[in-house]
């Protein structure tokens, strides 16, 4: 099975995962949310999944950058509208295989799940 790997292709966090995975070699497919955007019921899944607490990038600029308006009061239903109004907004990366969901990259998680 191959895993699909969500994300910003020039995301520095991104680049090491790619790295990661080519380097053990894992088969991937990258989803690219600049370019391809991310299907509502793929990110409402996530959420259902893991939560969108742990989708939202609130660390990110463009979540910093939102009015206050709109940061306040967040549910999953207004924070997956401003996700997918600004896949920016989605923590990256978001790894996907055989069932599995990854959030973030961490090396030690990967190997567990690529194994």
């Amino acid at each position: 099975m191959t895993a699909t790997i969500y994300g910003i292709k020039n995301c520095d966090t991104m680049k090491k995962a790619r790295a990661w995975l080519e380097a053990n070699k894992v088969a991937y497919n990258f989803h690219d949310y600049k370019s391809l955007g991310i299907d509502k019921i793929v990110l409402e899944g996530w959420a259902t999944k893991v939560g969108w607490q742990a989708l939202l990038n609130r660390a990110g600029t463009t979540f910093k950058k939102l009015p206050d308006k709109d940061k306040e009061r967040l549910t999953e239903k207004k924070a997956i509208d401003l996700m997918l109004a600004q896949p920016s907004m989605i923590i990256r990366p978001v790894a996907e295989e055989g069932g599995k969901l990854l959030i973030g990259f961490n090396p030690a998680e990967y190997g567990n799940a690529f194994a």
